[in-house]
C-alpha cells in the first residue's frame, strides 16, 4: 500500500482532541384547610415543605453522565470504525458528572472514520428540551429520528477541502434531562469520495440507540 500525505481535514482531526471538551454539549402544595387540619397547620406545613426537595430531585431522571467510551458495543465499534481500539479515548472534561465524551478514530487502507458519543445532564427535562430545540434550530436539511428518546434529529452534510470529501453525520438525542450526541464521519483517500450519506447516517442512528440504552442501563 503505498503511502499518502494526510489533507489537512484529517491532520486537523487527528490534532489534540481535548478542545472538544469545551464544545459542543425544577413541586408544592397549599395547605390543608379542613377544620380537621386547625390544631396542626404548622406541624404540617413543616412537614410538606420539608419533602419538597425530595420530590423535586426525584424528577431529574439522570443525576450523572454515564462512561462514555462503555457506551457502545465491541463489535458496533469495529463495524463503524474499522481497525479502532475498542476501548476509545475519553476527552478530558472540567465536570464529568455533567458532559463526557469518547471518541473512536481510525485510518485502515485508505478508509478514515471518526466516531465520537457525547452525554450532557441538565438540572432538568425542560432545561434539556429547550437547548435541544435551539441545537436543532442550528441545523439544516436533516429530519427527526422516529421512536429514539424524547425526541431525535439526524443530520448528514458533505465538505470537501483540497479536493477531498468528507462526510459526516450528527444525531442529537433528549431523554429525559439528558442529551446524547453522536457525530460519525469518513473519507476515502485514495478515491477522494466520502462514504455515501445512507452509510453515515445509519451508523450515526445505530450509534445513539446503543448510547442512549447506556444512559438508562446506567440508571438502574
Amino acid at each position: 500500500m503505498r503511502s499518502l500525505p494526510l489533507p489537512l481535514a484529517l491532520t486537523a482531526r487527528l490534532a489534540p482532541v481535548a478542545v472538544l471538551a469545551t464544545a459542543g454539549w425544577a413541586l408544592s402544595s397549599g395547605p390543608d384547610t379542613s377544620p380537621a387540619a386547625t390544631d396542626k397547620t404548622q406541624p404540617d406545613t413543616a412537614e410538606r415543605s420539608a419533602s419538597a426537595p425530595a420530590t423535586a430531585a426525584a424528577t431529574k431522571t439522570y443525576a450523572t453522565a454515564p462512561a462514555p467510551c462503555g457506551s457502545l458495543a465491541t463489535k458496533t465499534v469495529a463495524s463503524l470504525v474499522p481497525g479502532a481500539k475498542a476501548a476509545g479515548k475519553e476527552i478530558p472534561s472540567t465536570d464529568t458528572d455533567v458532559r463526557r465524551t469518547c471518541s473512536w478514530n481510525a485510518l485502515k487502507g485508505y478508509d478514515y472514520r471518526w466516531l465520537d458519543v457525547s452525554f450532557e445532564v441538565m438540572a432538568s427535562d425542560e432545561a434539556a428540551q429547550k437547548s435541544y430545540k435551539e441545537r436543532v434550530a442550528d441545523r439544516s436539511g436533516g429530519g427527526e429520528v422516529p421512536g429514539l428518546g424524547d425526541g431525535a434529529y439526524s443530520v448528514v452534510n458533505l465538505t470537501t477541502e483540497d479536493k477531498q470529501q468528507t462526510r459526516e453525520g450528527t444525531v442529537l438525542v433528549r431523554a429525559a434531562n439528558a442529551l446524547v450526541m453522536i457525530t460519525y464521519n469518513g473519507s476515502d483517500f485514495e478515491s477522494k469520495k466520502a462514504p455515501s450519506s445512507d452509510t453515515i447516517n445509519k451508523g450515526a442512528i445505530k450509534a445513539a440507540k446503543e448510547a442512549v440504552a447506556a444512559l438508562s442501563n446506567g440508571q438502574d
